[in-house]
């Protein structure tokens, strides 16, 4: 099922940003990166900061084969596929809606 796991957050200071966030959220940062902020309750999404990427949603599967089926589902819907440059282990599908805006499919399995 495709639901909204982490909205990314374009950030000028990940220390800052994640300052505020916390406090307006109730967020808590991770321990391994500060910059990846969980709510309280389970059903909320995750807020990444990050300095260099733009702010998208990054929606979450559970399986390859989930991704794969959402990717073809929201293309169907109007989504078009995004030339990205894909590191080798990539979780993620680039796509943007029809009307250029930007998101990811993240298969959370990996």
């Amino acid at each position: 099922m495709l639901r909204l796991g982490a909205v990314v957050l374009n950030v000028s200071d990940v220390g800052r940003a994640a300052a505020f966030w916390t406090q307006a959220l109730g967020h808590v940062p991770l321990p391994e990166d500060g910059a990846f902020l969980v709510p309280s309750a389970p059903q909320e999404a995750r807020l990444h900061l990050d300095e260099d990427d733009r702010t998208h949603l990054d929606l979450w599967v559970d399986s390859a084969e989930e991704q794969q089926a959402e990717v073809e589902r929201l293309v169907g819907l109007g989504a078009r596929r995004v030339a990205w440059d894909y590191p080798d282990d990539a979780d993620f599908v680039v796509l943007a809606d029809p009307v250029g805006t930007v998101f990811c499919v993240v298969d959370t399995s990996r």
